[in-house]
């Protein structure tokens, strides 16, 4: 019987067959890696390893010039479906697609959700692990009632002080909430990247299913937040708040806000996410107070496939630590 090997799945059949395998997360979808792909500098791609009783999917993004592949802002990697996947056959296969396309490596952001990072579909990958990343079960109690102390009370502020919340889904156009992001970017002083371009959001509001809260009072908007998905798991995408919005709880009240109406709509999760370069910090502090035992293990992978390229285009060998791949640390 003829080795199977990982195919390219055309554009055109993309969601049709990550659907039909029971797979609804939006880092999976075409129109998520599509928007995404610009930001990463390469096309998107959905690599399948199809076995009897089972596939193996792997969306991700191929750069050129040098060769390589990443997962697309946000989560994803390697997921097994079906009854039997062919798991075991995926890092072989993979390394011969590889060869065969030049790659020279490989970074991978893992998924809390599926945890594709414990098993055996990512033994190709060298795995280090973040500080976590949290998923309010929305399924389990009181939503409310589940959150820290603090926030509860940040919550109350806002509604006490007179905010208002509008929930849209799948909105038109982005425009406040972009003014809204970037204040809160250049607030922080933020790296560039995170300043995306029209193309970004154009290409989020037309083809990934996103659902904008928005928190006023007197008319002028306070905090907004993006959340993406569809059921059982809501992703928080991204969030800002004015100037004017700070410690008033209307950031708070915004996270809440989507957090109900996603239980409303049967969502079981809403993943907010780590901290800034999944490092413990007080993003994911904050995060964490909405749901005090919602962390969940995050991992990213790196593979060499080329080690003597590598070590061309980098000067050095492989270090699992640091920027990886070393040769874009410069780019």
């Amino acid at each position: 019987m003829a080795r199977s090997q990982i195919v390219e799945v055309e554009a055109a059949r993309w969601d049709a067959l990550v659907r039909g395998l029971g797979v609804t997360d939006v880092y999976y979808t075409r129109g998520f890696i599509e928007a995404s792909a610009p930001l990463a500098g390469g096309t998107p791609a959905l690599l399948d390893l199809a076995g009897d009783e089972g596939h193996v999917l792997f969306p991700c993004i191929v750069r050129e010039d040098p060769a390589d592949v990443v997962t697309p802002y946000g989560y994803g990697g390697p997921v097994a479906v079906g009854d039997r996947p062919p798991v075991g056959e995926f890092a072989g296969r993979y390394e011969d697609w590889c060869r065969e396309r030049g790659a020279v490596s490989s970074f991978v952001v893992f998924h809390p959700l599926f945890g594709n990072h414990a098993g055996e579909v990512a033994a190709g990958f060298h795995r280090t692990p973040m500080a976590g990343t949290v998923a309010w079960r929305l399924d389990r109690g009181d939503v409310f009632g589940s959150m820290h102390r603090h926030h509860r009370r940040m919550v109350r502020r806002a509604r006490a002080e007179g905010f208002d919340v509008a929930v849209d889904a799948a909105p038109a156009d982005l425009d406040r909430f972009v003014d809204v992001y970037e204040q809160t970017m250049r607030r922080r002083a933020a790296s560039p990247f995170y300043l995306f371009d029209e193309a970004y959001w154009r290409a989020l509001a037309r083809d990934v299913p996103l659902v904008r809260v928005e928190v006023r009072r007197r008319g002028e908007l306070a905090a907004s937040v993006l959340g993406m998905g569809e059921p059982p798991w809501l992703h928080y995408h991204l969030g800002g708040t004015s100037d004017a919005g700070l410690k008033t709880g209307a950031s708070h009240l915004a996270l809440y806000s989507l957090a109900a109406w996603a239980r409303e709509r049967g969502f079981g999760t809403l993943h907010l996410g780590g901290g800034v370069g999944g490092r413990d910090d007080s993003l994911l502090e904050y995060k964490r107070r909405f749901a005090p035992d919602g962390l969940v293990a995050a991992s990213v992978g790196k593979a060499v496939h080329d080690p003597a390229r590598y070590r061309q285009l980098s000067g050095a060998d492989p270090a699992w630590d640091g920027f990886f791949p070393a040769y874009r640390a410069t780019r």
